[in-house]
């Protein structure tokens, strides 16, 4: 049986009236989400470091108001996530992809206040544009390599960006005869949920492979996958190894977490629908493990559901089965004190990051509420509302 990771038994019950949601719905709390911003804000104090979203994990635009107030800026992986980013972020934007295309490039120069490059390639196919640019008294953003510490500590394969074969970043055997001149930043991200520790042999790795492109560069993107706002993450020894770094290099130092951002701070709220007799009970939520929390099946874990334990370990166990017709499409099973009733609501906790920006409308399942938990007046509100036309409008 997938785990399921012990973080998520941190975050408390909903502070509203669960039954007063129509479900599917991801609800997130703003209360919760603030006393992350807070935790990340005295990092970014006390280390020196500049903290940035990274929209891949959390892309909820209607927090951005409340988010900018602590974070530096956003960074994006994508065209449409720059896009949004200068839109509704309006603060310093970083952008790195895999590849970018020319018109991705030209929509990308004017907005962004940093690119990296994933190699040497990209890096001589867009100069000219970046130069061009700048010769002609426009913006231009500072631009950096990523690169590939082959420093692994990433247990889940598919989420390692350091593995043997990946094709993410620059390894320091390719970019030994190419000319790195122009480059003003260092980037890597080799980091999956883990404390700082890892960071702290990972940064290790980058010293040892690449000190001439350090000594070269003005600022160093120390990525994501950092669990900061988790309990028990060593906070300290982040501080003291980006202060070290700082004080050994002089270098700007930023770090992009996405999940920390919103850790334990949304909940999924869903329905049964049905009960099928099969060897174990099944119950049919309104939900779906593939179209709404498709990290449940990738990476795999068990998603915690409040009031629920191991199947066995009370009276009544159930496997819970999603919406769609993919027979795959199951959650997990669970056991409860009472039997499940037809509309009975369940709550999935840490729903925020890498829920909504994931989620697909397969088999034209109804894509889940996105509301809004405010503490302050104690009150739900439906930010986002699905429906058909949203469906259609991704095909033809």
């Amino acid at each position: 049986m997938a785990p399921t990771p012990p973080h998520v038994f941190e975050q408390p019950a909903p502070a509203f009236d669960v039954s007063s949601v129509e479900t599917p719905a991801y609800v997130v709390d703003l209360g919760l989400l603030k006393r992350n911003l807070e935790k990340l804000a005295d990092v970014q104090q006390r280390s020196g470091a500049r903290i940035l979203l990274a929209l891949k994990g959390f892309s909820m635009f209607s927090t951005f108001d409340l988010v900018r107030q602590y974070l530096y800026g956003c960074c994006a992986s994508g065209i449409h996530e720059a896009l949004l980013g200068h839109e509704e972020f309006r603060k310093e934007l970083h952008v790195y992809a895999p590849a970018f295309k020319d018109a991705e490039m030209r929509e990308i120069i004017p907005i962004a206040h940093h690119i990296s490059f994933n190699s040497p390639g990209q890096w001589r196919r867009f100069r000219p544009m970046l130069d061009a640019a700048r010769a002609a008294g426009l913006h231009a953003p500072s631009p950096g390599i990523r690169v590939n510490p082959e420093h692994s500590e990433v247990e889940v394969s598919l989420y390692d960006p350091c593995s043997p074969s990946c094709r993410l970043g620059t390894r320091d055997e390719s970019i030994e005869n190419e000319d790195l001149s122009g480059l003003e930043g260092l980037h890597f991200h080799a980091l999956c949920e883990q404390d700082s520790d890892v960071l702290e042999r990972t940064l290790a790795a980058v010293e040892r492979r690449f000190p001439k492109l350090l000594a070269q560069v003005k600022w160093v993107n120390m990525g994501g996958g950092h669990h900061i706002t988790r309990n028990g993450y060593d906070v300290e020894r982040l501080v003291r190894v980006i202060r070290s770094f700082r004080e050994r290099w002089g270098k700007e130092v930023y770090l992009e977490p996405g999940e920390a951002v919103a850790l334990n701070t949304g909940y999924l709220i869903a329905s049964v629908q049905d009960i099928v007799p099969t060897d174990i009970p099944t119950a049919i939520l309104d939900t779906s493990a593939t179209a709404h929390m498709p990290d449940t099946l990738e990476m795999p874990y068990r998603p915690h559901i409040l009031g629920a334990e191991l199947p066995g370990v009370l009276p009544h166990t159930y496997r819970l089965g999603g919406l769609t017709c993919l027979a795959g499409d199951v959650i997990n099973e669970y056991s409860f004190a009472e039997p499940l009733q037809l509309g009975q609501k369940l709550v999935f906790t840490d729903m925020a990051h890498y829920t909504m920006v994931k989620t697909s409308t397969f088999n034209g399942v109804p894509h889940p509420d996105i509301d809004l938990y405010d503490p302050a007046v104690g009150e739900v509100r439906v930010i986002r509302r699905f429906g058909y036309e949203d469906f259609k409008r991704k095909l033809s």
